[in-house]
């Protein structure tokens, strides 16, 4: 993909992000970094550019609440909004638009299928990424506020006696997702670096721990 048309991208990405207005976690600099990895991803596992990045800025361009009945429908609606802003973008190749929406209608974190292409790995991979490390403990907790859950579970914040339930305690997505995420990778690259991000939550959890009991 040629810089000019990455550019265009990038910044037709971020206008459609910024006018929604609606999740912290999912906002333009969520959107980058995905990029950000799908480009790392691929340069050592390769794959196609012209189809992962519009996949990496858009593949949330769609977002609701995950308390929101509509949550599931998000990455079709994601894929078919990328559709639209791909067949605007002069110079992009009308034949992978396809394969884009393809790409994105498939990033879930809860869908359990392995992605047919080496660039269904690469998103997923590339998203799932997010759910690891530093980066993942901001978010989680930012996408708690806005859902109005507690942070924790008061008489039992690690879920020793109890079943974890994340749409009502936000640590409790830690169990749920955080630390699992690296079980649910593709590529090697991205689970080399999952291992290491992975360390950060045991960690904060192991301080957190200290704190409250």
């Amino acid at each position: 993909m040629n810089e000019h048309i990455k550019q265009q991208l990038i910044t037709r990405s971020l206008e459609i992000i910024k006018e929604r207005k609606n999740d912290p976690s999912h906002d333009g600099n969520h959107a980058l970094q995905v990029l950000k990895n799908v480009q790392t991803i691929a340069e050592k596992e390769g794959g196609d550019l012209d189809i992962l990045i519009p996949a990496a800025l858009l593949h949330d361009a769609v977002i609701y609440a995950k308390n929101d009945p509509r949550s599931d429908n998000a990455p079709q609606e994601s894929a078919e909004l990328t559709k639209t802003v791909l067949e605007s973008l002069e110079g992009y190749p009308a034949e992978k638009i396809p394969a884009v929406m393809s790409v994105i209608a498939g990033c879930s974190f809860h869908k359990t299928a392995v992605p047919e292409t080496l660039e269904g790995k690469i998103l997923c991979d590339a998203d799932k990424l997010e759910a690891t490390g530093a980066t993942a403990i901001m978010r989680t907790f930012s996408s708690g506020g806005q859902m109005g859950r507690p942070l924790y579970h008061q008489s039992d914040p690690f879920a020793e006696k109890r079943t974890p339930n994340a749409m009502e305690h936000s640590l409790d997505l830690f169990s749920e997702r955080l630390l699992v995420a690296k079980d649910r990778l593709h590529t090697q690259t991205a689970k080399e670096i999952a291992t290491q991000r992975t360390e950060v939550l045991h960690d904060f959890l192991d301080q957190l721990k200290r704190e409250l009991v």
